[in-house]
């Protein structure tokens, strides 16, 4: 058995399941959901463009994050090596886990799924038929039945934030930037919990510092490893694509949580920053939390001061000087930090 599984490309290990698989998943996030959040954001945001460009890339934007699910799908697939029916199956099987269970459900319906379509991949006469039928059942299978646990997760993890927010300014602060800002970069919606919480005000303007500490963050202290590309996919797109990293090497979540929690207290005490929930889940992401903060707080100079303190600045000092610390006493060693963004 254990041979018949390696000639099917089926290894049973951490590296191929949470990180090589992970990678995939930040990739095909990237590719669908953030880019689209981008478009989506110039089109409703751009008052210089003319309405019928701006409902273009409305209706771009719109698309590209309806295909999160199939994306996922489709990226872990073609990551975990599939043959072609599969990899063409796990477009469903991705979708079934999205609208489940979210980006997590879709990981874990597109790995099962993909892993067992290997397995009977090529194995009939009738191929064409049975794969993708056995690819797409197994991935329904754990969607139908995982979903639901993944969202009493989802409720749990929500009611960690709501009584964050309802503690003291500071507490709340530096519990709010944490937890959404760790939501941010795992393999779940910081976005989908900020908008299921209906999270505005003061609280979402921590979560948004914590998002925004994570993406900054990482981007800055990796600079070495991955260039102006990272800084720009990382700063702009998603932390997420270091979670394979953070597998490896959970201590290099330090510098940017660190960063958040110190911030976000400014920013609930002495520089009250506010945010609907559209931004508090995106950080720097698109730079949709900024402008979604902007739009709540006014297009003024003050804002603008905060914003680029509290988001960018504060962040990625703070990041840095950690970072740099820390890989002076060997918590952190060089290549670390380096990520895949599908390039040879």
């Amino acid at each position: 058995m254990k041979n018949y599984m390696e000639s099917k490309g089926v290894t049973f290990s951490a590296k191929v399941y949470f990180i090589d698989a992970l990678s995939y998943m930040a990739l095909g996030l990237f590719s669908s959901l953030i880019i689209g959040l981008i478009i989506k954001t110039i089109g409703e945001q751009a008052a210089i463009l003319p309405d019928a460009v701006n409902t273009f890339f409305i209706d771009m934007g719109a698309l590209a994050i309806g295909l999160m699910g199939p994306a996922i799908g489709v990226a872990i697939a073609y990551g975990l090596g599939a043959p072609p029916l599969v990899l063409f199956a796990a477009v469903v099987t991705g979708a079934a886990g999205a609208s489940l269970g979210g980006p997590a459900g879709a990981y874990l319906a597109a790995v099962v799924s993909t892993e067992i379509g290997k397995l009977v991949s090529k194995t009939t006469k009738v191929d064409i038929i049975v794969t993708p039928f056995v690819t797409i059942f197994a991935g329904f299978f754990v969607a139908y039945f995982a979903g639901p646990q993944i969202g009493d997760f989802m409720t749990m993890f929500g009611s960690w934030i709501s009584w964050a927010t309802e503690q003291r300014p500071i507490i709340m602060g530096v519990l709010v930037a944490a937890l959404m800002g760790l939501a941010l970069t795992a393999p779940i919606s910081s976005a989908a919990i900020a908008l299921m919480l209906d999270l505005n005000g003061v609280a979402a303007g921590a979560a948004t510092i914590g998002c925004a500490a994570q993406m900054v963050g990482f981007a800055v202290i990796s600079y070495r490893e991955n260039k102006v590309g990272g800084l720009l996919a990382q700063g702009i797109g998603t932390s997420m694509l270091q979670v394979p990293n953070i597998v490896r090497n959970p201590r290099i979540l330090l510098p940017p949580t660190i960063a958040g929690m110190v911030l976000a207290p400014i920013g609930t005490t002495i520089w009250l920053m506010e945010n609907n929930a559209a931004g508090a889940g995106m950080g720097t992401s698109g730079l949709v939390g900024q402008i979604m903060t902007f739009k709540t707080m006014g297009f003024t100079w003050d804002t603008a001061m905060k914003v680029l303190m509290l988001h960018f600045v504060g962040p990625a000092v703070i990041s840095l000087l950690l970072s740099e610390y820390m890989r002076k006493i060997g918590w952190i060693k060089p290549d670390q930090m380096t990520i895949d963004t599908g390039g040879k």
